[in-house]
């Protein structure tokens, strides 16, 4: 996907009531962003490190611009607006570049579903091949990273990423396909594991429904800032 206009940069003061963020500007003026995360953004909050962020031009909005990236102390940029992540993977799935995704016919969004009244992020129906089972695709963003080059899902206890869990493996139990993809949206990240030590709980479940035939994987994404774009490029493992 690309940015148009293109992004911005400016250097991040302080994040705050989680939806906003304070910043620098080149001409040392300050500015309120919105922060489209609702997690803890563990090891993505660093004061004085340059940011990017787009401007919607929209008067009407009380925060008209929204953070999209942060580069960390090592260089790394990463992708912390979590709403990126459905598009950068419809973006690919469309484009044929995730080949486990393909041979689908449509790709429905936010579709209901479940006991516990989820939306799956993405429905991949059927092309009339009886073979080709409906897919039902769950997307998390990766953005907590370890020193090694590990990211980790996820950043806080996550009750809703445990229903989902739960939900995708009802999915599986009922002969249909299911399957978790971690978007990760960090440029120093280079495989990626279940956060057992902020979650355990998450983790067991994960294991749980890896090994009861949900379908598990990632794909990293290429940033690049120049030329405001990004674009979900290389699968990479993941251990369950």
């Amino acid at each position: 996907m690309r940015f148009d206009p293109p992004l911005q940069e400016a250097a991040l003061i302080r994040r705050y009531k989680r939806f906003l963020a304070d910043v620098e500007l080149p001409d040392g003026s300050q500015m309120t962003l919105h922060c489209p995360n609702t997690g803890s953004m563990k090891n993505c909050q660093y004061p004085g490190n340059r940011v990017w962020y787009s401007d919607s031009a929209n008067p009407k909005r009380k925060y008209p611009c929204t953070w999209h990236f942060i580069e960390d102390p090592s260089e790394h940029i990463i992708g912390i607006n979590t709403g990126l992540a459905n598009k950068l993977v419809k973006e690919a799935i469309l484009s044929g570049h995730i080949s486990e995704l393909q041979g689908y016919e449509k790709i429905r969004s936010e579709v209901p579903y479940g006991d516990q009244r989820s939306r799956i992020d993405f429905l991949l129906c059927e092309n009339g091949d009886s073979l080709v089972k409906d897919c039902y695709l769950e997307v998390k963003n990766v953005s907590l990273a370890e020193a090694s080059g590990q990211g980790l899902f996820p950043d806080a206890v996550t009750t809703r990423g445990r229903k989902h869990l739960k939900e995708l493996l009802a999915v599986t139990h009922a002969g249909n396909r299911a399957a978790l993809l971690f978007c990760v949206q960090h440029e120093g990240i280079d495989r990626v594991a279940p956060a057992d030590d902020v979650d355990p709980e998450y983790g067991r479940l994960l294991r749980e429904v890896a090994a009861a035939g949900v379908e598990v994987f990632a794909y990293r994404t290429r940033l690049d800032m120049e030329g405001s774009r990004a674009v979900l490029m290389d699968r990479i493992p993941v251990a369950v």
